[in-house]
């Protein structure tokens, strides 16, 4: 007979950790007596991330003595108290190999529900001062599982437990969660997984994307990049296309052929620095993908310094540096219609979508939605003319937002539909955008995020939903509440004397040094925006490009991430490289 042997219980606090303070419930301490269990905590007991813990579906985490005590011997530790693993229930037996998803337990007057097992976080190893707790909890088996309060009531410490029902499908903790962050997913427990309503639906969403990825009809490989590290490129032609937009149309300085760049990806282009790494920046090929050279159109900004350098030093037969052609925003092949939206600059990526369309696609629906301050802040527009001619079933709207703009009349003109004014959530349900449309979003971030909350409720669902960002992403640093400085810089103290290090997305280059113990510990000495969870390579939520270079692993991924690309958190440079970070 499994029994409850503690009851832990801690409020949220501030932590000091690694010069930032984190905001953590992981901090747990048994209690004396009954306590109450209610629909979301226990009484005294709070989570400090509601994003990954809490909540109805992880209303109480369990651990067991055994893995306590397998844990003291593995770890050589003997000041593993019940609690220490952030758990509200230290039990005896309910082994994560026996107890399945779907589960119910009585103890003492609650009756709860398996839900999911826990999730993979950095904190655990905050609490533990071990860094790599969370990715040996994964991969020893012993991850521990959250329950859902099915009858509120008091439990106290001596409780027994007894089992009421058994999960459908019987599929453990053990197997769910090596399901999901182990390679060598089995898709017969993934079918299981499926059909488990008890399981949490965030496990659930992972687990349809997971079958969705395995149920795809199987197609070429992903081509590997045309080629390793920088390539010197020669501007074989410059054309400017509006008084701020200039065209670079870029061949191989050794006379060899390019390799064809997929519709929507970037080149990341890199001009030479003073007494430092040289500056790199990605732009969007512009050009036809079967194109024999490369187009990137370039707006200068008034404080982009490779913008301007572009526009003001480059001249025709210059050399200029360059990654590969990259990206994974680019033209789904289906034939599926297909909305293409662009402001401004963003209509680099969705042109080249647009010449691939008229080239071997003609039978699909498109809309062509683009925002422009004015006909001569256009780019492009006569070239989009010209390849929207030649598709048969095309819709096009072009919006202009200067206060002084008039519109023609379109009966003399027998241009596209064109609007003064911004385009308004009304605007784009008009469209008649079909609901198993891709759509395909480029732009300033305020207008992409605009378009896709008019675009979800018309019908399109978010994995249908595109986009391309070149600045930082958004940070995901789950319950860090200290900021650090805003702007990207370089690493306080010493220049190292390592490899060099450039963070794309950020406009910063630097030199390894061996004080950090991984490119996510610099990235974050410079104030990179960064994304992590468990930072030991178990849940992929770093997973970062890798446009040139080479990483090894300081400990060792439970997956391995895809071809070209890393994972900060638990690597380090080996050469240059450049991130798209």
């Amino acid at each position: 007979m499994a029994t409850l042997l503690s009851v832990n219980v801690g409020l949220p606090k501030d932590v000091p950790w690694q010069g930032r303070t984190v905001h953590t419930g992981a901090w747990k301490y048994p209690v004396d007596g009954p306590r109450m269990v209610r629909r979301l905590n226990i009484d005294g007991d709070g989570q400090g991330d509601l994003q990954g813990h809490g909540g109805e579906q992880r209303a109480v985490l369990v651990y067991q003595s055994q893995s306590y005590a397998y844990w003291r011997e593995v770890l050589e530790r003997d000041d593993l108290d019940f609690g220490r693993f952030g758990e509200n229930f230290t039990v005896d037996g309910l082994a994560d190999d026996e107890v399945c998803i779907g589960d119910r337990y009585v103890i003492g007057e609650a009756e709860f529900e398996v839900t999911q097992p826990r999730v993979t976080c950095y904190r655990v190893g905050m609490r533990l001062n071990e860094p790599r707790m969370a990715s040996l909890l994964v991969a020893h088996h012993r991850p521990g599982f959250y329950l859902r309060v099915i009858t509120e009531g008091r439990v106290r410490a001596g409780d027994r437990i007894t089992r009421t029902r058994t999960g459908k499908g019987a599929l453990t903790v053990a197997d769910t969660d090596a399901l999901l962050y182990l390679p060598g997913a089995d898709p017969a427990k993934l079918r299981t997984a499926l059909n488990i309503e008890a399981l949490s639906p965030g496990w659930q969403q992972s687990f349809q994307d997971m079958s969705r990825r395995l149920d795809r009809p199987p197609g070429p490989a992903p081509a590997a990049p045309g080629w390793r590290g920088f390539k010197q490129l020669r501007v074989n032609q410059i054309v400017h296309e509006t008084p701020v937009v200039s065209s670079f149309y870029l061949r191989s300085a050794d006379s060899q052929p390019l390799p064809p760049a997929m519709p929507g990806q970037y080149l990341s282009v890199r001009i030479p620095g003073e007494g430092q790494p040289g500056l790199v920046r990605s732009y969007s090929l512009s050009s036809a993908p079967s194109a024999t050279e490369y187009r990137i159109s370039v707006k200068r900004e008034d404080r982009g310094v490779v913008s301007t350098y572009l526009h003001t030093q480059l001249n025709r037969g210059d050399v200029i540096e360059a990654a590969a052609p990259r990206g994974a925003f680019v033209l789904a092949d289906s034939h599926t219609p297909v909305a293409l939206f662009s402001a401004g600059i963003g209509v680099t990526p969705v042109l080249a979508m647009l010449h691939q369309l008229a080239r071997e696609h003609r039978s699909r629906a498109v809309w062509w939605v683009h925002t422009a301050r004015d006909p001569g802040q256009h780019a492009f527009a006569e070239e989009a003319r010209q390849l929207l001619a030649r598709l048969p079933h095309t819709h096009a709207f072009i919006y202009y937002t200067a206060p002084d703009y008039t519109a023609p009349d379109l009966a003399v003109t027998g241009e596209p539909c064109v609007t003064h004014g911004r385009m308004t959530s009304e605007d784009i349900r008009k469209l008649g955008i079909p609901a198993d449309a891709h759509a395909y979003l480029c732009g300033p971030t305020g207008f992409m995020s605009d378009v896709t909350s008019a675009l979800q409720p018309a019908g399109l669902s978010g994995s249908h939903i595109h986009t391309e960002v070149f600045g930082a992403l958004t940070a995901i640093n789950p319950g860090v509440t200290s900021q650090g400085t805003g702007r990207p810089h370089q690493p306080p103290g010493p220049q190292g004397t390592g490899p060099s290090v450039t963070f794309a997305r950020s406009g910063l280059s630097t030199c390894w040094s061996d004080q950090y113990a991984t490119l996510l510990e610099l990235a974050e000495a410079c104030d990179i925006p960064t994304r992590w969870s468990c930072r030991t390579g178990v849940c992929h939520t770093c997973t970062t490009p890798l446009l040139a270079g080479r990483v090894q692993y300081t400990t060792q991924p439970l997956e391995d991430p895809a071809s070209g690309e890393a994972l900060p958190c638990c690597s380090i440079p080996t050469t240059d490289v450049l991130l798209d970070l």
